[in-house]
């Protein structure tokens, strides 16, 4: 049976939030069965995304509110 599991990708201080947050990723694993199989990245928050949410400010690209946007996604 496959894994769904939330996982710590990074940790940073917020200057919105005023505190550390942690950037998460849902990660499938495979079955046992299937060991070849790489783990698959479900969707991406911050801890302190839906606080973020319900204050009047606007959030940022990590509190989820624009679906096309990959927070995880390499801005060099």
């Amino acid at each position: 049976m496959a894994t769904k599991v939330w996982e710590i990708y990074k940790t940073r201080f917020c200057p919105q939030a005023g505190c550390d947050v942690y950037f998460e990723a849902e990660v499938v694993y495979p079955a046992e069965w299937l060991p070849e199989t790489p783990p698959r990245v479900l969707a991406h928050r911050c801890s302190h995304g839906i606080i973020c949410n319900d204050n009047e400010h606007v959030g940022c690209v990590w509190s989820g509110t624009n679906p096309l946007v990959d927070p995880f996604a390499d801005r060099s």
